[in-house]
């Protein structure tokens, strides 16, 4: 399954965030966030972990009777690589968004 197709699920991708947010947490973390969230059980959150272990997007390590999650970032470079003949599109955009904020701040302190 391409890294864009595991993406596309927005559990997976709150699972992601999560994992970046709290630092290798344990399933049990991430299980409490994301039904809270989604309002889907703890076998549908050990689900999506599967997919995403599977998929190469994070490693689990074992600690007693808890498996700590962490993000393997290989796959997140695989989509960035891919990303990354679009970001001429909105790159200018942005860089002018700064120079109008910037602008806009001198404007205010004077």
């Amino acid at each position: 399954m391409h890294a864009l197709d595991i993406l596309g699920d927005p559990v997976r991708r709150r699972i992601i965030e999560v994992i970046a947010e709290k630092g290798n947490p344990y399933s049990g973390e991430i299980v409490d966030v994301i039904v809270a969230e989604f309002g889907i059980t703890q076998s549908a959150v050990s689900q999506q972990l599967k997919i995403l272990r599977n998929a190469g997007f994070t490693t689990v390590t074992p600690n007693g009777t808890r498996r700590h999650y962490a993000l393997d970032t290989q796959p997140l470079q695989e989509v960035d690589s891919w990303l990354s003949q679009f970001r001429n599109f909105w790159s200018p955009k942005f860089e002018a968004l700064a120079t109008e904020v910037a602008r806009g701040k001198r404007r205010r302190s004077k």
